[in-house]
């Protein structure tokens, strides 16, 4: 497997530190709000990486650390606008976002750590990060002090100067730098807020106070996972600051220990041709998305693209997505008794190497279509089934084609009524066994108008919405 390291700027060959405990990081949501399907395309990407792990080394030697940041301003200020209290903020948007990437065919982390589950640990760190010199507290904060870390920058390639003309950077009196960033920030009475230790050197009235964002990542995978782990993912968007901070604290802290050993970075979604943003207003949220597209539909949709590449999102690209789907499970419904359960068969080869190169999903829909092709032209109910268990196993570990085939086809019935369509195919059978063509002509039309296709097949004819 070869995997591009952002850190690197090349593909490299991945190896673990210990191929019995491969451990993968990524920047989870900030639960304030639902996530939008820019959003969902990280956590859908390194899902796939998760899968091809556990293929590799066994599902129990991948630990897979996803966080929730449930404390952040944005939080608070949802809190304020709402009325509502920010925990019942945070539980609801963590379960929905819990449910929206389920329905995205998103297998579970093996770890989520709250952000809030772990103070006492960030505190630790900002405490050894003033006692080696690299933070220091001014008026109610903890900054870190990134000219005590030389290589600050190494991961975004770029000068302090063109960083802070291209960032966000809080430019403050108690800053000794404007590049220090914030490790530990004052809490005002109605916001949450933890007591400094007393060796930071407040006075009563700054002793509560709150983590920085930066922080809390760095303090979860120490704790969770070890000071060097061996993937760290996130958007493109987060190379800098976020992890470009969570690297020169988590080193400073870690006798200059590695964060990680491989840095994965998705690109952006794209509206026409501008990113996806909020403040642009062109945000599709995925809780939405799912009341009309199915959540297979829009996983297809993410990964037609290779991860690190911009992907432009529209409702053509969500119709294709759904077309190419219709193709694969129709040929799993034509394979009708011959498609077994087999969840044990091994993914192809085919599949497997479209994503031992830095995960190329498009080279792995190619492959699938080659093994529908194979299944297709398969011929005797031994060989038909192995076509259709490889097929079948080469969409498990994309995440695809776990649904019954006939059901797929069948669409939304909720629209309509089942046992209607029933109904009229028995009366239409009847009409043509009867030779009342005129009737069996006026039943077809009465099914058609309904959105229903019907086909012939050794078991009888079957339906599906039409497309």
């Amino acid at each position: 497997m070869r995997l591009y390291d952002s850190f690197a700027g090349e593909k490299r060959p991945f190896e673990p530190a210990d191929p019995e405990r491969v451990t993968m990081y990524v920047c989870g949501p900030t639960v304030y709000s639902y996530a939008h399907i820019g959003n969902a395309r990280a956590a859908v990407a390194f899902d796939v990486l998760f899968r091809r792990l556990r293929a590799a080394y066994g599902a129990q030697n991948v630990v897979y650390a996803r966080n929730i940041t449930d404390v952040d301003d944005k939080i608070i200020t949802a809190s304020k606008e709402t009325g509502a209290p920010i925990n019942e903020i945070t539980e609801k948007f963590a379960r929905v976002y819990r449910e929206d990437m389920a329905a995205l065919g998103v297998l579970s982390p093996t770890l989520e750590p709250l952000a809030t589950g772990h103070i006492p640990q960030m505190q630790a760190l900002v405490s050894r990060l003033m006692d080696v010199g690299a933070a220091y507290a001014a008026q109610g904060h903890v900054l870190f002090e990134v000219g005590a870390f030389e290589t600050y920058g190494a991961l975004s390639k770029v000068s302090q100067d063109d960083m802070l003309a291209g960032a966000r950077v809080e430019v403050a009196p108690y800053k000794r730098n404007p590049a220090d960033f914030v490790l530990w920030k004052p809490a005002a009475d109605d916001e949450p807020g933890w007591d400094a230790p007393a060796a930071w050197g407040f006075g009563d009235d700054a002793r509560r106070g709150r983590p920085g964002w930066h922080l809390e990542c760095s303090a979860m995978i120490s704790t969770v996972l070890g000071e060097t782990i061996d993937i760290h993912g996130g958007g493109a968007d987060l190379r800098f600051p976020h992890h470009e901070n969570e690297i020169a604290q988590s080193c400073a802290a870690h006798n200059g220990a590695p964060l990680a050993r491989y840095w994965l970075h998705n690109g952006f979604l794209r509206m026409g041709a501008d990113k996806m943003s909020k403040s642009l207003g062109n945000i599709q949220l995925v809780h939405d998305l799912l009341k009309d597209w199915s959540g297979e539909t829009l996983r297809w949709a993410l990964l037609s693209a290779q991860y690190r590449q911009p992907l432009e999102w529209t409702d053509a690209l969500l119709e294709q997505s759904k077309r190419s789907l219709d193709r694969l499970y129709r040929a799993l419904a034509d394979a009708g008794h011959d498609v077994a359960d087999d969840a044990a068969h091994e993914p192809p080869h085919e599949v497997l190497a479209a994503l031992d190169d830095d995960l190329n999903t498009p080279a792995a829909f190619t492959a699938l279509f080659q093994l529908r092709d194979a299944l297709a032209h398969a011929e005797g109910p031994a060989a038909r089934a192995e076509a259709a268990a490889r097929l079948k196993a080469g969409g498990r570990l994309l995440g695809f084609l776990e649904g019954d085939p006939e059901a797929w086809l069948k669409g939304d019935v909720e629209a309509i009524d089942a046992a209607e369509v029933e109904d009229l195919i028995a009366r239409r059978q009847a009409a043509r066994a009867a030779k009342d063509f005129a009737e069996a002509d006026r039943l077809r039309d009465a099914i058609a108008a309904l959105g229903v296709v019907v086909e012939d097949s050794p078991d009888g004819p079957v339906w599906r919405m039409a497309d």
